[in-house]
């Protein structure tokens, strides 16, 4: 990716450090990449061999941001943003949030100006091992070429879909966001019965934990639909078919649809929590 801007990480927790080692390994340049934390716990969980620039002062770091990235909790952006707007507003840095849940149009007013280009980002948890999933979003004040360098940023961390509403990221956050747990949930569930069934728990994970990244790499290569790729294992009378009909027949559709359901009902309330 073209390394000519600097990049302000607020917040360093699991996320930023999941992308800031993504641009590491890209070999973005270190003395372009800053990240600040009110601990030094935390800026010291920092791979010192990364050599990016740390402090604890926002305003240092954001006064050398052509981009800079909100990565604080949701509950702290505002009272973050209040500070900076003087610095933000002076120096129209592009702002990127990865704070769940708070419009652009919020975020540009929190840091006190409405015309700010502004992208929301909705990354998942196994963006920590390289293969995230991220949704992302951007006001009308962003440009194209501002949109294709977050783009390439996030592809160190896995890829991005972009939506053209906001409101989508609900959906977003009900099919990907939150999604990883469910499939936790569901390995947990099988590795809990491939031990009454005799298996070594170590044995279970591995077995499951592969068959599950093999489905997904199938689903991904786009040349079967993930229901002709359900049919094909299918053989009639076989075993795939007596578990499938099961889980059919016990309503495991509905189950998933209400639970998607309830994440994406929870998302549209958190939205409205931080205004």
């Amino acid at each position: 990716m073209k390394a000519d801007k600097t990049i302000a990480f607020l917040g360093a927790g699991n996320m930023a450090r999941s992308i800031i080692g993504g641009l590491v390994q890209q070999s973005y340049p270190s003395q372009s990449i800053w990240a600040t934390a009110r601990s030094q716990t935390t800026l010291d969980k920092i791979p010192a061999q990364w050599q990016i620039q740390t402090t604890s002062d926002n305003k240092t770091a954001v006064q050398q941001a052509n981009i800079v990235v909100l990565a604080v909790k949701p509950k702290q952006l505002k009272d973050v943003l209040a500070t900076l707007a003087p610095v933000i507003v002076n120096n129209k840095p592009l702002l990127v949030s990865v704070a769940a849940g708070i419009p652009t149009s919020q975020i540009a007013s929190w840091a006190g100006d409405n015309s700010l280009a502004v992208i929301r980002s909705m990354p998942n948890t196994p963006s920590l091992v390289g293969k995230g999933a991220t949704g992302l979003y951007a006001n009308k004040h962003t440009t194209q070429a501002d949109k294709d360098f977050i783009t390439e940023l996030f592809a160190t961390i896995g890829n991005s879909t972009w939506v053209e509403d906001e409101e989508l990221l609900h959906a977003v956050t009900a099919v990907s966001g939150s999604a990883p747990a469910y499939f936790f949930l569901l390995l947990e569930s099988m590795v809990a019965t491939a031990k009454k069934m005799g298996l070594t728990e170590q044995d279970a994970i591995k077995l499951a934990s592969q068959t599950a990244i093999g489905a997904g790499l199938m689903a991904q290569q786009g040349e079967y639909t993930v229901t002709e790729l359900k049919q094909q294992i299918m053989s009639p009378g076989g075993t795939t078919e007596q578990a499938i009909q099961f889980f059919e027949q016990n309503g495991f559709k509905s189950l998933v649809n209400d639970a998607m359901e309830a994440c994406y009902q929870r998302s549209v309330e958190m939205a409205t929590e931080y205004k």
